[in-house]
């Protein structure tokens, strides 16, 4: 979610830390920052809000140094401040870190570091970095390895998945650079008498082409002339370097054509990230930690209204499925645009859950005011920290999905429905209505959700070969039952959205109340129809679509013969348990969407008289 990037060499520093920054502001952030070393000292500058705030600090007060780091950060821990920016120090000022990723265990480490007599100026996890490096130094005052041993032995007591890069004024002439797990890459590119690092490599095409990407468990250490690679265990690695030849707007895009297929295929990674940290399988509990409900409060609710536009109205759907179900309170789903020209019954046994990307969306933020106007408690679900829906909240549940520059949604609808799961487990424990045991197998299947959208994605299912058949068809029909007819619905928008094809989604079971007149053999219906208790009442409809010539594109689970024999083509996702299943059929009415919109030759990341987010009525 965050951008680094490192320098050390023969120029100065700063210019070139922040022009790398620059090039990384595609990813999204919330604060800056840079440090350098310079005649023994630690000189460091950050600010709120983009980088012109932080480049005039820079002007202002230039930082001496020909080795140094910088950050952009978007905040999950504390509030976007000078103090949460990026870089932190140990309490000697000497130790310096920049960080992408969760310490997932942070506030263990900081209370023990804390006894210790560690002081912490921010709220952030990845301040505990640096005081468990220092600590790791104390009385040690050896040659350069030694910090290199400190760093490596601080690293194997923090969980999660992490990009790290550390210096010292003790070693003014290094910088160590750490990938663990999969919190976005780590890049060492190689310069002549200079080299760099970056979480991306548009950050240092301008400088070199040359690079050698860390694997998880790599700790570089990276000087103006060499760069050697240990494993966290201190053994040697070689890691060749390669060539690349991307321009930067490629490179951006990570190879992919479009932003919106890399933010597809970044759902493993975002739903990793939004369940980071707040999983507790043996308890059976989850930790959303800006929700401060109790169990009298949450028992007291006896109405929760759904507010969203778009595609989070479709998330809010699904939502409906998963409260109602683990948490036994009546829901409703609204579209924020209708909840504020009608008279709601809300009042103080009220809970509205606001379901917004980016926190901003004016239909979405005046239905939260009326809602509190009117005595309900709000809480709302959003990917932007900061933002004016997560201040004016109650309580907030951060996706943490990362910034997403596809106009049409993708990995943040996958982490919406994660959040609104664990919204009903959370709700379902403090309310009594989730016997521990079942609490249990529900976090478990939370926990297995990455690997699943993984599988999912992985799947060799014909997506280019029916954006060549029927990438010309005017009308689509998406018919879905249950929790997953919100599905039916997500997959005829994003075909809409980015094809300009005319597409509606249904219940299956309305299919006969009208819609069923369309049916021909001109009309691809696109199905939902994965193996769970609709199943039967799925292959029904399937049957009735064939008995009048259409043609059926159907998602259903792997291993399915069933199905293969009746449609005439087959979408296929892992199996999943049952209220998880829509974050997985979800994914093959993307790709598919994409790959017409592709055939089609449209701008797939930006369609036309769309916005990310709406913020005029």
């Amino acid at each position: 979610m965050c951008g680094i990037v490192g320098y050390v060499g023969e120029h100065d520093a700063a210019p070139l830390l922040l022009d790398g920054l620059k090039r990384l502001e595609y990813r999204g952030y919330d604060s800056a920052g840079i440090a350098t070393i310079g005649n023994g000292h630690v000189s460091l500058h950050r600010a709120v809000g983009k980088l012109n705030n932080l480049e005039q600090l820079v002007v202002t007060s230039p930082l001496p140094g020909r080795i140094g780091m910088g950050h952009t950060r978007w905040a999950t821990h504390g509030r976007p401040s000078e103090e949460n920016s990026h870089p932190h120090r140990d309490c000697s000022g000497e130790i310096v870190v920049i960080h992408n990723g969760i310490v997932e265990n942070y506030l263990a480490l900081k209370q023990d570091l804390m006894a210790r007599g560690h002081h912490f100026s921010s709220q952030t996890d990845t301040e505990v970095i640096p005081h468990l490096i220092e600590e790791e130094l104390k009385g040690v005052d050896g040659d350069a390895t030694a910090f290199d041993r400190a760093v490596r032995q601080a690293l194997t007591k923090i969980q999660g998945a992490h990009a790290i890069v550390v210096m010292s004024t003790r070693w003014p002439d290094r910088l160590l650079a750490a990938r663990l797990g999969n919190a976005g890459g780590v890049t060492i590119g190689l310069g002549d008498g200079e080299n760099y690092i970056a979480s991306d490599m548009p950050a240092i095409l301008p400088y070199t082409r040359r690079m050698i990407f860390l694997q998880s468990g790599d700790v570089a250490t990276v000087t103006r002339t060499a760069v050697s690679i240990t494993r966290l265990d201190g053994t040697d690695v070689a890691r060749a370097p390669q060539n690349v030849n991307l321009d930067p707007v490629s490179a951006a895009k990570g190879g992919y054509k479009h932003f919106m297929l890399k933010e597809i295929y970044e759902q493993p990674r975002s739903v990793a990230e939004s369940l980071a940290g707040r999983l507790d399988p043996e308890g059976g509990n989850v930790f959303l930690e800006d929700v401060h409900l109790t169990p009298a409060q949450a028992r007291a609710i006896n109405r929760i209204i759904i507010v969203a536009c778009g595609t989070a109205w479709h998330a809010g759907l699904v939502g409906k499925f998963l409260i109602e179900n683990l948490a036994g309170i009546p829901v409703e789903v609204d579209y924020s645009s209708e909840f504020r020209y009608r008279s709601p019954m809300v009042d103080k046994q009220t809970l509205l859950v606001a379901v917004t990307q980016s926190g901003e969306t004016v239909d979405t933020l005046t239905a939260m005011e009326q809602a509190r106007a009117m005595g309900a408690r709000v809480l709302s679900v959003v990917n932007v920290v900061g933002s004016q829906a997560g201040r004016i909240a109650d309580d907030v549940i951060y996706m943490h999905t990362g910034l997403e520059i596809g106009v049409a949604a993708s990995k943040t609808f996958t982490s919406q429905m994660i959040c609104l799961y664990m919204l009903g487990i959370a709700l379902g424990r403090l309310r009594g209505t989730l016997t521990p045991e079942r609490a249990r197998s529900l976090v478990a299947d939370a926990g297995m959700m990455p690997q699943l959208v993984g599988r999912a994605l992985a799947i060799r299912n014909p997506y280019a070969d029916l954006a060549n058949r029927y990438h010309g068809k005017h009308d689509f029909l998406y018919l879905g039952r249950g929790i997953n007819y919100p599905i039916a619905l997500e997959g005829a928008l994003k075909l809409k959205e980015i094809s300009y094809i005319h597409a509606e989604g249904y219940p299956a079971g309305e299919m006969k109340h009208g819609p069923i007149a369309l049916i021909a053999e001109d009309m691809p219906v696109v199905t939902i129809a994965v193996r769970d208790h609709v199943y039967d009442k799925m292959i029904s409809n399937i049957e009735q679509v064939i008995a009048r010539q259409g043609t059926v594109i159907a998602v259903a689970s792997e291993g399915d013969t069933i199905i293969a024999d009746k449609a005439q083509h087959v979408l296929y996702v892992p199996p999943a348990p049952p209220l998880l299943t829509p974050v997985l059929t979800v994914i093959p009415l993307q790709l598919l969407a994409y790959h017409i919109a592709d055939r089609r030759g449209c701008d797939v990341d930006q369609p036309r008289n769309l916005a990310k987010s709406v913020t005029v009525e």
